[in-house]
């Protein structure tokens, strides 16, 4: 060997070995409110809950479907839509494509049949990695397809919310969505069968004036933020300091807008409860028609 080859040899030993060590990526988490950095393993095998202080990381949806879903029993439904761009809003299909590629899954939710402690459900799972949860054209369709489709087969439902609300970028088509959701759902209910709506943080904007506020029984997460416009919005606009804790799920529990708060390591176990207190059924007799109900109720007066 040259000595011009064993200096070189030497530099870039020397060089490998003062570099700053390189971390793979996803191997750390950082917890936003104690400020911790703590293994990503240990954050899964936590349920997504920080270990130091407790607060709760936004779950994938494919890991909050595992959480409750019996090992191997789901399958996903409607996959493979057409991407919607109704208003040609500039970048919006790109944007639509990095997501895709950033979070391998097709929209802002996934939806499907799977069973529970033994018992079928259909479920749909909200990620709010994913454009922040938005509803557009795409993720009302899924949803509502999914419930159709429960209401058929006589499934009970379970969605979890994660959302920022309607989609801006799909303008009044997503705004549509609102009222197709709620629609399936009523007719959901009128057959009888029952909707557990589980909130998650965030669950904000059209979410919450639709689908996620209608369910025969409202479950949410420790600490998650729920409501129609944000804080910031409200106190700006009625020029008042708001209650602490505000359009926190503690805050709503207390006011009577969600029935129960729910650790994330015991929601199977109080969804299989549900299920099985309800027989995936309302416990009154489907409901009539209104024009049957007059009919019925109706007292001829001489």
């Amino acid at each position: 060997m040259s000595e011009k080859s064993r200096k070189a040899g030497q530099s870039d030993y020397m060089a490998d070995a003062f570099a700053e060590p390189q971390v793979p990526d996803g191997l750390f988490q950082k917890c936003e409110k104690c400020g911790e950095i703590i293994c990503s393993e240990d954050v899964v095998a936590n349920y997504y809950i920080c270990p130091n202080c407790q607060s709760y990381f936004r779950v994938p949806p494919r890991a909050r479907i595992s959480m409750v879903a019996d090992k191997g029993t789901f399958t996903e439904w409607d996959t493979g839509l057409p991407i919607s761009d109704p208003l040609k809003f500039p970048g919006y299909l790109e944007k639509l494509e990095r997501m895709r590629e950033a979070t391998g899954i097709d929209e802002a939710v996934i939806t499907g049949g799977a069973r529970l402690d033994g018992m079928p459900v259909a479920i749909g799972v909200m990620a709010a990695s994913f454009l922040m949860g938005s509803m557009g054209e795409i993720v009302g369709e899924k949803l509502t397809r999914m419930i159709e489709r429960a209401t058929r087969e006589r499934l009970p439902v379970v969605i979890f919310c994660s959302s920022g609300g309607a989609r801006m970028q799909e303008g009044i088509v997503s705004l549509m969505q609102m009222a197709k959701t709620s629609g399936a759902l009523k007719r959901h209910s009128e057959a009888g069968l029952y909707y557990v709506s589980v909130l998650t943080d965030p669950t904000t904007g059209g979410v919450v004036a639709s689908f996620a506020m209608l369910g025969d029984t409202i479950l949410a997460e420790p600490g998650a933020l729920i409501g129609f416009a944000g804080p910031r919005v409200i106190e700006q606009t009625i020029g008042q300091k708001l209650p602490e804790g505000f359009q926190r799920s503690e805050f709503l529990l207390e006011h009577g807008f969600v029935d129960k708060i729910v650790k994330r390591d015991r929601i199977k176990k109080t969804l299989s409860f549900l299920m099985e207190a309800s027989g995936g059924e309302k416990r009154q007799e489907a409901r009539t028609a209104p024009a049957e109900r007059r009919e019925q109720n109706s007292v001829e007066i001489d």
